[in-house]
C-alpha cells in the first residue's frame, strides 16, 4: 500500500501538468488581424524591364525567288 503523501505528489503533479497544458493552448501566433500592407507607393510594373527593340532586317524587302 502507497503512503498516503505519495499519492498526494502523483495527484500534484498530474493537476500542475494539466493546467500548464491547458494554460499554453492557444499561444501559438498572432491573436489579431494584420493590417493590409499598401502597394499605392510602387505602380505596378515599375519593377519589370522593358525588351530591346526586335532588329530591323537588312535587305531589299523581296523574300520571293
Amino acid at each position: 500500500m502507497r503512503c498516503w503523501a505519495n499519492n498526494l505528489f502523483i495527484v500534484i503533479v498530474v493537476l500542475l501538468g494539466t493546467l500548464a497544458m491547458l494554460g499554453a493552448c492557444g499561444q501559438k501566433g498572432d491573436l489579431y488581424l494584420p493590417e493590409p500592407v499598401s502597394t499605392s507607393a510602387v505602380p505596378s510594373g515599375a519593377d519589370v524591364p522593358t525588351p530591346p527593340p526586335a532588329p530591323l532586317e537588312s535587305g531589299t524587302g523581296d523574300t520571293q525567288p
